[in-house]
């Protein structure tokens, strides 16, 4: 059941922002979003932008080492957001960039604020118009990297948002030379960071 909600211009114009990646100067790259969220207005009528609640992209590596995990922790433990995030990842082939979108509805959270979020789902849906990627979590479980790797859709992902490579040493992190590949389907986690690897890879065919 639709609530009625509007939703802000601000809102949409970031969006439109973070979907077309215009060709820019690297300070104008720096001020892009890297992921933002969206709350109801204290008269529970509009949908706007939670203040002090983004990530661009030029703090990441510099003021922001793991930009996945910094998000997850901008979300509140009890109550709803709604939420963009430009998932960054690399395949054999290439980099790629995928805008996701978040409903962010923990346990905690109080069952009126669950139910307006809910019905208003589609009220900024609408404006978020060629979204490919939709979660919905309900708790931390909900939002580790395996999980959005699933989302995706990918056969084979090395990392989604690893550090810097600056940083891998200190935090554990698997060099990309020597990530193995994965079977669909077939996701682990190593400190923190996504790693996808075969079950058995002495045998590939394996099941």
């Amino acid at each position: 059941m639709a609530s009625g909600v509007q939703v802000a211009d601000e809102v949409c114009r970031i969006f439109y922002d973070m979907k077309v990646r215009k060709c820019s100067t690297p300070e104008e790259i720096k001020k892009r979003k890297k992921a933002v969220i969206f709350c109801l207005s204290a008269d529970k009528k509009c949908i706007i932008v939670e203040e002090g609640k983004e990530i661009l992209v030029g703090d990441v590596g510099v003021t922001i080492t793991d930009p996945f995990k910094h998000f997850v922790g901008m979300l509140p433990e009890k109550d709803c957001r709604y939420a963009l995030y430009d998932a960054s990842f690399e395949t054999k082939e290439s980099r790629k960039e995928e805008l996701m979108f978040f409903l962010w509805a923990p346990e905690l959270a109080p069952l009126k604020s669950k139910m307006i979020y809910a019905s208003s789902k589609d009220a900024i849906k609408k404006k978020f118009q060629g979204i490919k990627h939709e979660c919905q979590a309900n708790g931390p479980e909900d939002l580790n990297r395996a999980c959005i790797a699933e989302k995706l859709v990918l056969l084979v992902i090395l990392y989604i948002n690893m550090p810097p490579k600056k940083h891998w040493h200190a935090q554990g992190c698997p060099t990309q030379e020597s990530a193995m590949q994965i079977q669909p389907g077939e996701f682990s986690s190593l400190t923190g960071f996504l790693r996808l690897g075969p079950k058995n890879p002495a045998n590939k065919h394996s099941r």
